[in-house]
């Protein structure tokens, strides 16, 4: 019922427009990188449990002295600031909307609030595949994988898979400045999302090409460099029937990428199909969750 809930808010408020958990969050980690930052692994690791390990333990602590309702009140409202499955359509539908209205300049600014890479160079098939990887990744990283971790541990599980995956967007990178401190946020994010991004490509299959999800998924996530991404795009990708991955520019340069999926090339229909994905899963989710909690308490 409290996945419920705060799924039911997510859709009905999406995320806060003023005082966000998370850009706060992303202040706090910031704080703690300069305070703590060493090229060195164990500095990382300190960080790491400070900026993660703290606020979660806080929330096992505040969890403990309050009474049944409260807990469930707060569990509501933790879990509904940890998945944006809203957040995620306002960003990609202004990204298909321009695509179908041939509007590229507009579509690679929009797209532009969504991925990293250089949008001024992309084509508009381009574009929409920027687009559709970001939701099908995006799927994973802000609504299954919160949603996982809730199941399991409650809103101390969902709060640590969202802030350990904000930590390693904001550190896991491979540069000069976070290779060593940054290899603690990158690893433990990797770990947190092993099991869930799995079932989220599992959850990908069931709500599209079946058969075909399963081929890209077992033939072409290996080759991803992330072990947790792979299977999600790659299992998304060949659910939707379209080609996805490939050279992609980023700081000036075009980076070679390994292709997913099968198919069509993408284009607006591709993102609108991702986002059907992610909704469709978090329906099968939601109805399993419930018919567990039935059970359970038969």
């Amino acid at each position: 019922m409290a996945m419920l809930l705060a799924t039911g808010l997510d859709a009905w408020l999406g995320e806060p427009k003023r005082w966000h958990p998370l850009v706060g969050y992303g202040r706090v980690a910031s704080a703690v990188e300069r305070w703590l930052h060493r090229d060195a692994r164990v500095a990382g690791v300190a960080a790491w449990c400070l900026a993660v390990g703290v606020p979660v333990a806080l929330l096992v602590a505040l969890r403990g002295v309050l009474p049944a309702w409260a807990v469930f009140v707060l569990d509501v409202v933790v879990l509904y600031a940890a998945i944006g499955r809203r957040s995620l359509g306002e960003h990609a539908r202004p990204i298909a909307d321009a695509l179908a209205r041939h509007d590229l300049d507009a579509a690679r600014v929009a797209v532009g609030w969504m991925v990293s890479r250089d949008t001024a160079a992309l084509t508009a098939s381009q574009v929409a595949g920027a687009a559709t990887e970001s939701v099908l990744e995006n799927g994973h990283d802000a609504v299954f994988g919160a949603m996982f971790w809730f199941a399991l541990l409650g809103g101390p599980g969902a709060l640590l898979f969202r802030l350990a995956n904000t930590l390693d967007a904001m550190w896991g990178y491979r540069t000069p400045r976070y290779l060593h401190f940054g290899w603690a946020a990158a690893r433990l994010d990797d770990v947190l999302g092993y099991l869930p991004a799995r079932l989220t490509a599992l959850t990908y299959a069931m709500a599209g090409r079946f058969d075909g999800a399963l081929r890209c998924w077992r033939a072409q996530a290996p080759r991803w460099k992330s072990p947790n991404a792979g299977p999600v795009m790659a299992a998304g990708a060949g659910a939707l029937h379209v080609a996805l991955g490939g050279p992609a520019p980023y700081h000036g340069q075009w980076q070679e990428r390994p292709l997913l999926g099968e198919g069509d090339a993408p284009d607006a229909t591709s993102i609108r199909g991702a986002l059907g994905l992610v909704d469709r899963g978090v329906a099968v989710w939601l109805v399993v969750a419930l018919l567990i909690g039935v059970v359970a308490h038969a």
